[in-house]
């Protein structure tokens, strides 16, 4: 059992529900109390728990196994996922009233880059439940099973021997499925960049010139699997929505109030219903 802490305050109540609308059934079970899920390093796979103590301002970790040779990195990858890090007081002082609400917000982070790859490609012009039942379609046709009930995510040697019309077969169109198998291919070889650059603008035009993956991706994989703290997304749909009769462009210039930590502020933008732009 290992423990981590936390700077308070934060919204574990938000964080756990945003992993359980995005949780892969046979690789992720969360609760409203806990985030549980099979998980492989190198040649290392097992169970990792997580519970956090709201009081005591601590996550209690859980390795099975499998995973204790590579405890401390199990340990990293979890700090990312949950941005443990985070000093919120800082973050809360450069948003100002829009962080009011929601003072313990965090952005989350993912396990695995090339994970979050595939769920951001599979999450395109769909529901964030039907990416959650793609990811565990994926995880179901390619993944190595730990037993009758538990998968692990696949890694990209696995997705790159993937049959595109057996990935289309599990909801997707054809060209997706290619996306994806060319994403492992890219992986495999080094070219697709799964740590974060230090010039994450042109990390994130890099990005775009994968096949399958457009500016919203990009800029989505960029928040989560590189955990970038100053992603805005100007053209997304509840954006837009938010800020009615501007521009993106004029979005994006509003927006630059709250650099360098814009990826906090859509985070809060995105989950404050009926906020709207101070306009003078």
């Amino acid at each position: 059992m290992y423990i981590l802490r936390w700077q308070p305050p934060y919204d574990w109540a938000w964080m756990l529900g945003f992993l359980r609308d995005r949780a892969a059934d046979g690789v992720e079970v969360v609760s409203e109390t806990a985030y549980r899920r099979s998980f492989a390093l190198g040649a290392h796979r097992g169970i990792i728990t997580a519970v956090p103590d709201t009081e005591a301002c601590t996550l209690t970790v859980t390795l099975s196994e499998g995973l204790l040779p590579v405890a401390d990195a199990c340990l990293t990858r979890l700090g990312n996922l949950f941005d443990l890090a985070c000093s919120p007081q800082i973050v809360n002082q450069a948003l100002g009233p829009l962080s009011a609400a929601r003072p313990g917000l965090r952005l989350p982070g993912c396990m695995d880059p090339f994970e979050q790859a595939v769920r951001a490609i599979l999450g395109q012009l769909v529901s964030v439940a039907m990416a959650a039942r793609l990811a565990s379609r994926v995880a179901q046709l390619c993944g190595e099973r730990l037993d009758d009930d538990v998968v692990l995510f696949p890694r990209a040697d696995q997705l790159a021997h993937a049959d595109p019309m057996a990935l289309k077969a599990l909801g997707m169109p054809v060209k997706r499925a290619e996306a994806l198998i060319n994403l492992a291919h890219s992986a495999l070889a080094g070219r697709f960049p799964l740590s974060a650059p230090q010039d994450i603008e042109q990390g994130v035009k890099t990005l775009q010139t994968f096949p399958g993956i457009g500016r919203w991706t990009a800029n989505y994989f960029a928040l989560r699997g590189w955990q970038a703290k100053d992603i805005f997304l100007a053209d997304d749909y509840l954006i837009k929505q938010r800020f009615a009769g501007m521009t993106p462009a004029q979005t994006r210039d509003y927006a630059r109030r709250w650099q360098p930590w814009r990826s906090y502020a859509l985070l809060h933008i995105w989950y404050t219903e009926g906020w709207s732009p101070q306009l003078s």
